[in-house]
């Protein structure tokens, strides 16, 4: 593994981001800036999260933290998800497809961090 790219979390969660940024903005105007807003941080911080544990790999417990907060991030978009499709009821085929993947992801999500806990000197 050469880079973050590498990893299977990272493209899922990119790409889950695209998606999510694209539902939040078919939301009303005033909506946009609220839960809008907060969806589109916390996906963000899903993928952001991978990126910079990778980039403190050398240190395990760094590596294992960002990677706890991507997953955490990724719950708390999920949760957003289902707020969003329980008020606005014309988003909910989308924002089931995207709870769905979103379980995925966060499934993918641990089965890595617990993977670089046990085999963390591997990386290096």
């Amino acid at each position: 593994m050469k880079s973050y790219k590498d990893l299977d979390i990272y493209a899922l969660s990119l790409s889950l981001f695209y998606k999510t940024h694209g539902l939040s903005l078919k939301l009303p105007n005033y909506e946009k800036c609220e839960l809008g807003s907060q969806i589109r941080r916390s996906s963000d911080s899903v993928v952001s999260n991978i990126v910079e544990g990778y980039g403190r790999k050398q240190y395990k417990a760094d590596f294992i933290k960002f990677l706890t907060y991507s997953h955490a991030s990724n719950l708390e978009t999920i949760c957003h998800l289902e707020k969003l499709g329980s008020l606005y009821l014309n988003l909910t085929e989308e924002v089931e497809i995207l709870k769905s993947e979103y379980d995925i992801l966060g499934a993918k999500i641990y089965s890595f961090l617990r993977y670089v806990k046990s085999n963390w000197n591997k990386f290096e």
